[in-house]
Formats: structure tokens, C-alpha cells, sequence
């Protein structure tokens, strides 16, 4: 097999993964701002950092999956002002939303879920020990980092002296220099959420969330690296990334991260996602129309690190092709597993260990199941193959995340609870029927189902159903 090869985004090429320490491996990935119901940008990272997750568990390192909720934000206290709503109720609130969009799309819970509001303490801390070294200062409206005292400030993004990308770093006359910035902000107004420190009440910056939760949480204090991965979508290499590193090397004398990993855009018909644009969409809405897995499948179909191009027409085609691998699973039905086919778990890992590249790895998966459905109409009663194609089945469940459902409740989607009842009530109406063997009634029932495009069918773990 292998070794798993990452693309690091300082580097800017694929270099071996190496753990910092022994088979563990931290991972510190930024997770959303919580004031607003998640999109498919966050689908897109959530999904790629969890593929990452999975294909480093099934090279048997031990992981722990760190993401955060930024719940304090001029955002959040805008919706504040905007709903006379608690900070609390807010982001409690968005936070269980992502949640549960998380769960649909199937992502791996978290070993850690830290919230910047309940790391205040740790994030003081490392202000004061920057504005010890003069590295910190204050102005009127908050603390400040200096840029000029870090030799290796632009080293992550390589983008520190772009013009451009200093036009989206705040701006104040009083700071030092033009790259500076925010630590701390200052309350405005009395009525603003502030919270009580040495150098003035207020509340913290972006940036300095991330640098302190990863120092408290996660960190090697005796290791030249603070961490194994860390990673986001690609727009926060510059400046989020960039100044955490910062913040991180000024503070601790360590690198943040030994890999720095990012996912690309999503774009809609061709758009940049972005709200500005009015063309966000929310993954609740694309949720309503299609299963979490189909928009995990489509959303893998395409490298992590490419932009990705969302529409609807391509998202039926995608859906089309996990339907094949559930038809395959219907095929083994009740099936016992043996173990998985040594060459295709070989092969599949390989394409995965080559920088997730799941494009290769979904074109395996679809060569296996083109020829598991001709060896199975060839051979309909050949058990081992059965059992072979179990194991293959659970295996991909594992390391990409789909295929995870019951063959039959997939088929299912769209059908609402109310219809599902109703649905059950009639079959076991028939069950009952033949058992009287009354197969005149248990015929009729059958049509009806057939009518309600509903079909069935007898097996020796019982009656299954989907949706035609």
C-alpha cells in the first residue's frame, strides 16, 4: 500500500504524511460562525476534512478531529440587534442546526467541539503575553498585533505583500502598520456582549480564537510544531491562517501546524458562493429535495482542493450513479460479509492515499459494482461473491462515507412519515392476508402499493419496500 500523501498549501506540493508523534495524528480544521443556517460551503469542508478523518483511521492512525464554533462575532451581534435574541439562543440554536446537517451528510462526530466564548480565559492569556513582548499594543478601539515584529509574517500564504489582499485587513490610521491586526476589540456601547480583561473590556479578534483554543486544547509543548493538520477552505489562508501562524510563533516560539491543508470553492452555476451574489445556497433547502449521502457523493466526485461547480443537473447525475451502488446492495440483501477483496481495498486505499484523490477512487468503486452486477446475473446463487461484495460494501461505508443506509430506506427518500405509515399499514395487511391465505386480497393489496408506485418484495428477513 502506499503512503498517504498530502498536499500541503505553504509547501504548495504533495509531500508524505508524517505524524508528529507516533500513530496519532491532531487535526485542527475551522469550523463556522454561527449566526446563520449552514451552506454548501460549509458541506463542501465538512466533507473533505471528514474524508480525511476516515482515510487516516483506515491507515491506522489514531485521530482527534477538532473543529470550532466562533460564537461571538460582529456578525452574531448584528443578528442580536436584528431579533432582540440572546448571544446564547443564537448560536445554541445555529450550532444544533449544523449539527444536525452534519449528521445528514453523514460526517464522523468530533473529538472536540471547543467555543470560543468558553476559551475567553486562554485567549486573554496569550494577548497578554504578546503585549509583554511589545509584540501586542493598544489603541483606542483594541488591542493590535504588530506584523513587523514577526520575520516570518506571510510564510503560510505567501501573499503578505500583495496590495490586494491587504485591502481585507482592517484599516485604522492609529495602528502601527497597515497589516496589523485586531487582538482584542473594545466595547463600543454599553449595551454590546463584552467580557471583562487586563487591557480593557471588549471581546477577541478572529484570529486569536483559533491560536489560543489550539494551544489549550491540542498543542505539543515540546515538539517544534504545535499540531499535525490544520486546515479550512481555501479563502482563510490569507488572512485567518496566515495571522494565526503568527500569533502561534510569536507566542510559543512553534510553528501552528506541520501540514496546512484546504478545500476549494463552491461555486453555483458557475458563481463564487457568496451571499453577496444572493446565490448561498442553504444546504437545509437542497436537503428538502435530496438525501445527505447524495450530496456527500456528488460533493466527493470532484477533488477536494478544486472549486467545485454546483447544479442541479449534474447533482442527478451523481445521484444516478450512488443509486447503482444500492442496487448492488439490494442484490446481497441480507447477505452475511466475508472479508473485503484484498485487491480492491489495496487499490481504493492507494487512490485515497494519494491526496484523497476520490475521482480515482469513485471510478474503482463504479468498475467493482459494473462488475459485481454481471458476475451476479451469471452466477445468482454465488454466495461467496455475495459475501466478498458485503465486505467491499461496508468498507467503502467506512472510508468515504457513503453507501451507509439500508438498501430499501434508500429509496425510500421523499416519502413523508405520514405515507410511510401508511405504506407499512398495507403490507402488513397482506402479510396478514397470506397467512389466511387469502391471495386474492394479498394480490389486491399489492396493486394498490404498485399504484402508489410503492414495490415490494418478499424476502427471508421480511417484506422490504421502495419507492419506484
Amino acid at each position: 500500500m502506499k503512503t498517504l500523501h498530502l498536499f500541503d498549501s505553504v509547501k504548495k506540493e504533495k509531500i508524505p504524511f508524517e505524524p508528529i508523534k507516533d500513530n496519532d495524528v491532531k487535526i485542527y480544521v475551522c469550523g463556522p460562525t454561527v449566526y446563520d443556517d449552514a451552506h454548501l460551503g460549509h458541506a463542501r469542508s465538512a466533507i473533505a476534512f471528514d474524508l480525511l478523518h476516515r482515510v487516516l483511521t483506515a491507515n491506522n492512525y489514531n485521530v482527534t478531529m477538532t473543529k470550532n464554533f466562533t460564537d461571538i462575532d460582529d456578525k452574531i451581534i448584528k443578528k442580536m440587534n436584528e431579533t432582540n435574541q440572546s448571544l446564547e439562543d443564537i448560536t445554541n440554536y445555529y450550532i444544533t442546526s449544523y449539527k444536525n446537517d452534519m449528521n445528514k451528510l453523514n460526517i464522523l462526530e468530533n473529538t472536540l467541539e471547543p467555543k470560543a466564548t468558553q476559551n475567553l480565559d486562554v485567549m486573554i492569556n496569550m494577548i497578554e503575553n504578546l503585549k509583554s513582548k511589545d509584540i501586542a499594543y493598544i489603541i483606542s478601539d483594541g488591542v493590535y498585533f504588530d506584523t513587523s515584529k514577526d520575520s516570518k509574517y506571510g510564510d503560510i500564504s505567501h501573499r503578505a505583500s500583495d496590495e490586494n489582499s491587504q485591502a481585507r485587513i482592517e484599516s485604522n490610521s492609529e495602528k502601527r502598520n497597515p497589516k496589523d491586526f485586531a487582538l482584542w476589540k473594545f466595547q463600543k456601547e454599553d449595551n454590546e456582549v463584552a467580557y471583562d480583561a487586563s487591557f480593557g473590556k471588549g471581546r477577541p479578534g478572529w484570529h486569536i480564537e483559533c491560536s489560543a483554543m489550539i494551544d489549550k486544547h491540542l498543542a505539543y509543548k515540546d515538539s517544534e510544531y504545535a499540531i499535525d493538520i490544520h486546515g479550512g477552505g481555501a479563502d482563510l489562508l490569507f488572512p485567518h491562517h496566515e495571522n494565526e501562524a503568527a500569533q502561534t510563533r510569536c507566542s510559543s516560539n512553534q510553528h501552528l501546524a506541520k501540514y496546512w491543508i484546504h478545500n476549494g470553492f463552491v461555486n453555483i452555476n458557475g458563481e463564487k458562493m457568496s451571499k453577496s451574489l444572493g446565490n448561498s445556497f442553504f444546504l437545509k433547502d437542497v436537503l428538502k429535495s435530496y438525501s445527505g449521502e447524495v450530496i456527500r457523493f456528488y460533493l466527493l466526485s470532484a477533488h477536494y482542493r478544486a472549486n467545485f461547480n454546483f447544479n442541479e443537473e449534474d447533482l442527478i447525475s451523481s445521484k444516478r450513479r450512488l443509486d447503482k451502488i444500492y442496487r448492488v446492495k439490494k442484490r446481497v440483501y441480507g447477505i452475511g460479509k466475508s472479508t473485503v477483496n484484498k485487491s480492491f481495498k489495496e487499490e481504493l486505499l492507494n487512490a485515497l492515499n494519494d491526496d484523497l484523490n476520490t475521482s480515482i477512487a469513485l471510478a474503482l468503486i463504479d468498475d467493482m459494482i459494473n462488475k459485481a452486477n454481471e458476475v451476479l446475473t451469471s452466477e445468482p446463487k454465488n454466495k461467496n461473491l455475495k459475501k466478498e461484495l458485503v465486505a467491499n460494501l461496508e468498507f467503502i461505508q467506512d472510508v468515504l462515507g457513503i453507501a451507509t443506509k439500508d438498501a430499501y430506506k434508500y429509496f425510500q427518500f421523499g416519502i413523508s412519515d405520514e405515507q410511510i405509515k401508511e405504506i407499512e399499514k398495507l403490507i402488513e395487511q397482506r402479510v396478514e392476508a397470506k397467512k389466511n391465505k387469502d391471495f386474492e386480497k394479498a394480490d389486491l393489496i399489492r396493486e394498490e402499493l404498485s399504484n402508489k408506485k410503492i414495490s415490494i418484495m418478499d424476502t427471508p428477513n421480511g417484506v422490504v419496500w421502495e419507492k419506484l
